[in-house]
């Protein structure tokens, strides 16, 4: 029987995963949960010897971590990870089933397939691989398999960092999802996007109160009305620039390599340009606040006293405090706001030993690559493992198809993950592992 190789192997792992339905709907009443795909990596992880904690923090919402000892247990470990949920996914919309891991026309087709369990399978791939082989990393290697990424972490990360931080004892460094995708300049040149920072999540409910009446009468102090003037205000509200050093150095890499000159004072000239991951560096320029969901009434000739709206903000490092303010002037006084959820912001330089071995390992297997720095304009896991004093980065590495539309592949129909760029993508991370 031939060796399987990690190549090969991330293939099956990953259409393994996607056809676990581990849909995440926010809702604990509707969520499938994610034990059961821990329990397969579990079981992948068991198959060579490798040992585990898993630990729920809710019926059904389960979270792995493992630890792989290195040659050099003075030095501080690194931590892997990797969310195991994904967004529910609608069948009808889709042209294959969205649960079947179907592999046509070159790609893995699934909900999950870029979001993100087909870093869950290089995860898995290079750890059997090495197991089998014998390699030992140089640093402790942690892996961690978690549960609620999509709904903001509570069952997840942050269950994890508060309860269970002795898991994550010594790690200085983190890799996780969203960054290490190429984007192609030419044959001869790909930048391949690394996130060293992330906007701040701030999810927020807006209410304006007023009095209530029969929907017949004249009304001026109605609810709904105040509130649709905010919600809408808000929505065609754009928020000063800022340009903070990760976004400056990705906008310099992209320029030098389009040709473009850089307009310090227009830089959305220069994103323009980027074609279809303009929208997500586009976000990452000024704090953005975007409506919905709306909420109000009872009866359709009735005006009710109390109107909601929940308004989902993004705001760039440092920018928080500042951000409520200008959004203050923006609704108006009178309307209340109600915090559901904040997370900070995260930045990080695009330097140090691990960022020179993520460039090295791109190169290796792609002598056009060259790794530039980006904000993502969403968040991520990192947010809980950098309140473990961890520098996070986002580096699941993918040599991407150049007609691909790959940011509109995030919680989008039809999600899919080309093949060869999932087997990229784990001799990528192989070599970083080895080399870091």
């Amino acid at each position: 029987m031939e060796p399987v190789s990690a190549a090969d192997e991330v293939v099956r792992i990953c259409r393994d995963l996607l056809r676990i339905d581990t849909s995440n709907t926010g809702d604990p009443r509707t969520t499938v949960g994610e034990r059961v795909a821990a329990e397969y990596v579990a079981e992948q992880l068991t198959g060579v010897g490798i040992e585990y904690e898993l630990h729920e923090s809710a019926p059904k919402r389960a979270n792995l971590v493992a630890r792989i000892p290195g040659r050099d247990r003075s030095r501080g470990a690194l931590l892997v990870h990797g969310h195991l949920d994904v967004v529910p996914a609608d069948p009808s919309e889709w042209s294959v089933p969205p649960f079947s891991g179907e592999e046509k026309d070159g790609y893995l087709w699934g909900r999950g397939a870029i979001d993100m369990k087909d870093f869950d399978a290089m995860m898995l791939a290079v750890v059997r691989d090495w197991q089998r082989n014998g390699i030992v990393p140089p640093r402790d290697i942690v892996l961690a398999f978690t549960a609620d990424e999509e709904a903001g972490m509570e069952y997840g990360s942050q269950f994890l960092a508060t309860q269970h931080a002795d898991l994550f004892e010594g790690c200085t460094e983190a890799i996780g999802e969203v960054g290490g995708f190429s984007y192609t300049i030419n044959d001869d040149l790909r930048l391949y996007l690394v996130e060293t920072a992330e906007k701040g999540i701030d999810w927020l409910r807006l209410h304006a109160k007023g009095r209530p009446g029969h929907g017949s009468f004249v009304h001026d102090d109605n609810a709904v009305t105040a509130l649709a003037e905010a919600v809408a205000a808000v929505g065609r509200h754009k928020f000063p620039m800022v340009i903070t050093p990760t976004v400056r150095r990705f906008l310099e890499e992209v320029s030098e390599a389009l040709g473009v000159e850089l307009d310090p004072d227009e830089p959305e000239l220069a994103i323009a340009k980027l074609g279809p991951i303009a929208n997500l560096i586009g976000a990452t320029v000024r704090n953005t606040a975007n409506p919905t969901r709306l909420e109000a009434g009872y009866k359709d000739n009735v005006i009710p006293g109390r109107a909601s709206a929940t308004i989902d903000c993004r705001t760039l490092p440092g920018q928080a405090e500042l951000f409520l303010e200008q959004l203050r002037d923006v609704i108006g006084p009178d309307v209340e706001i109600e915090h559901l959820q904040r997370q900070d912001a995260l930045e990080t330089g695009f330097d140090g030993a691990l960022v020179d071995a993520m460039g090295a390992a791109l190169r290796a297997e792609d002598p056009g690559a060259r790794a530039v720095p980006y904000m993502l304009s969403g968040g991520t896991d990192a947010k809980a493992f950098t309140t473990l004093g961890i520098r996070c980065f986002g580096f699941a590495p993918l040599k991407l198809p150049a007609d691909l539309n790959f940011s509109a592949l995030f919680h989008g129909v039809d999600e899919r993950v080309p093949v060869e760029g999932l087997q990229f993508g784990v001799r990528v991370l192989d070599r970083l592992l080895q080399a870091s």
